[in-house]
């Protein structure tokens, strides 16, 4: 890997290293939700989830469409869906951890 590679690659995970970026991660996996659903389901502010989903965005991870009055978020980025998947197997499926 080049070092500008490395870099961006960094700045990705950082940008998605936050514990309520990566459960909107998982929740964005399966279908697209509004930043209402989402609120719900993380338990916090409306602004809260705007100010995550804007960073995610901000680093191509997310992208939304216009639905009527709402915006719809979705993975722009099939790679992170795949990362996602991957962590969550490697790190929270309890019969793939090997000490479990």
């Amino acid at each position: 890997m080049q070092y500008s590679e490395i870099e961006q690659l960094a700045e990705l995970l950082k940008s998605i290293a936050h514990p309520i970026r990566l459960k909107i991660l998982c929740l964005l996996q399966e279908k697209e939700m509004t930043v209402g659903d989402i609120r719900k389901e993380v338990r916090t502010t409306h602004a809260n989830v705007s100010q995550h989903l804007a960073i995610l965005r901000s680093h191509g991870i997310i992208d939304f469409r216009r639905d009527a009055n709402f915006i719809c978020n979705r993975i722009s980025d099939r790679r992170i869906t795949e990362l996602i998947r991957t962590m969550r197997q490697l790190f929270c499926d309890r019969e793939e951890r090997p000490d479990a």
